[in-house]
């Protein structure tokens, strides 16, 4: 009989089929449902335990944090005082304050500042420059007489928190000159100018004489409880 000859035939291996784009997506966002799951599982787990007190308190690391590097406070001087502020008055100046260039167009140098100033003047008499013989007094007849120096008008104090900036214009060379050097005295040329103004509008008032007629009345009022009838105020001349 004739031998069968036996041959053995070898297959590449069966590859599985490639996944369509949709299965791929799908699988993607399944993955990423399940990390979100996990992800709000772990922030619901530790609001929980700090709610109960189990985990410690922990700040936003982004939170804006303000460092204090301020110096203690140094006394320079202390004054006695004789002065009796009778009135004030509070004033409230627009201060338009422009500095540029002629002949060179207000886009490129140009330094604007509209600032809204309100201070306080005070008018004051100063007891201490009482000259000799100032005060006369009569026992005899209970009555007594005065002479004051002219009010004085102090200088004006600006309130910061009622003073404010409404709008500042700069040319585009001075934007770039504030870039490479900062001016820290600009903002105060604005408020001594604000300063000046209210100083000068307090002297053109009736403050002063507001401050005469103050005085005049409270010394009237405090000699006649002391057993004065007649007492009289005089102001020396400005």
């Amino acid at each position: 009989m004739a031998e069968v000859e036996e041959t053995t035939r070898e297959f590449p291996p069966v590859e599985p089929p490639d996944q369509t784009p949709v299965e791929r997506r799908r699988g993607g966002l399944r993955v990423l449902a399940f990390t979100g799951v996990v992800f709000a599982v772990l922030i619901g787990l530790c609001f929980g335990m700090r709610a109960l007190n189990v985990l410690p308190g922990f700040d936003n690391p982004f939170d804006d944090q303000e460092t204090d590097r301020s110096q203690p406070v140094l006394l320079q001087s202390m004054r006695d005082l004789s002065r009796y502020v009778a009135a004030d008055g509070t004033f409230q100046v627009i201060v338009d304050l422009q500095q540029n260039k002629e002949n060179i167009p207000d886009f490129l140098i140009n330094q604007r500042t509209l600032f809204v100033g309100s201070g306080t003047v005070e008018a004051y008499v100063d007891f201490g420059t009482l000259a000799d013989g100032a005060l006369v007094v009569d026992e005899k007849y209970k009555s007594v007489r005065i002479t004051l120096p002219p009010p004085q008008l102090s200088q004006a104090a600006l309130d910061m928190e009622r003073s404010y900036v409404v709008a500042e214009e700069r040319g585009l060379l001075n934007r770039i000159g504030d870039a490479f050097k900062a001016d820290p005295n600009k903002q105060q040329r604005v408020y001594q100018e604000a300063q000046k103004r209210i100083t000068e509008a307090a002297r053109g008032s009736e403050l002063d004489e507001r401050a005469r007629e103050n005085t005049q009345k409270m010394l009237e009022s405090l000699l006649t409880r002391l057993g004065y009838t007649s007492v009289t105020v005089t102001f020396g001349s400005p």
